[in-house]
């Protein structure tokens, strides 16, 4: 999967794309990360790449020239199956979302900034928006990480356990179950007996019952679906 970020702010993202697991699925040419900073595709001699809004009103806006040049010199490189523009109007992120983007074989996402980009831009090249949540950031560049690291972790080889991106809560429309880890008495808290037991059938019958539990407490929304 080859995965390209255009940002006025790269450096938002570049912390990001050198830890954990993203660097290494990187490392491991398992994914291909690239990003562009929009500014040397600004014009004139300030190489310019936002300004007023017309009609007035508050927030600078990207401007379109800029945008295209960029998206054009990379569909030119490229084949993409999705141009993703991270806005807050967008559709709200999940994993199913996740799930279906992990395959796939090209994506480029537009890092909004200011008050957004011209929307000339959305009509002719955006196949998609996706917004994390109903809030406003200073740009798009830190949910652009979040939608590449829930995706990234999804490609074969990228987790050692695979079984692991399987078993997250959201799969199957249900919160993971607790998890537990050595000390079995930590100041006199136990793990429960049954994951001490290895007996495999009893453990899943356990995670799946705690999974629904914690769901219809937390999330009751998510058994509707």
């Amino acid at each position: 999967m080859r995965i390209d970020i255009i940002s006025c702010q790269p450096g938002l993202v570049e912390g990001f794309l050198s830890q954990s697991i993203v660097k290494n699925a990187v490392q491991s040419q398992l994914v291909d990360i690239r990003l562009h900073d929009l500014r040397p595709y600004g014009l004139g001699n300030y190489k310019q790449i936002d300004d007023y809004q017309y009609g007035g009103g508050a927030g600078m806006v990207l401007m379109a020239e800029p945008l295209a040049r960029l998206i054009r010199d990379l569909q030119a490189e490229f084949t993409y199956d999705e141009v993703i523009y991270m806005t807050p109007d967008g559709d709200t992120f999940n994993q199913k979302t996740a799930n279906r983007l992990s395959l796939k074989k090209g994506i480029i996402f537009i890092c909004g900034h200011y008050k957004g980009i011209d929307q000339r831009i959305r009509d002719m090249f955006v196949t998609r928006e996706i917004s994390i949540g109903d809030y406003v950031l200073s740009g798009g560049e830190i949910a652009a990480a979040v939608v590449t690291d829930a995706i990234v972790r999804l490609i074969p080889g990228v987790i050692n356990d695979e079984t692991s991106a399987l078993t997250d809560s959201f799969q199957d429309n249900l919160l993971a179950p607790p998890v537990y880890t050595r000390p079995a008495d930590f100041e006199g808290h136990l793990v429960p007996d049954v994951l001490l037991s290895g007996n495999e059938k009893l453990i899943q019958e356990w995670r799946m019952e705690k999974s629904i539990e914690r769901t219809t407490l937390r999330r009751p929304d998510l058994l509707d679906k």
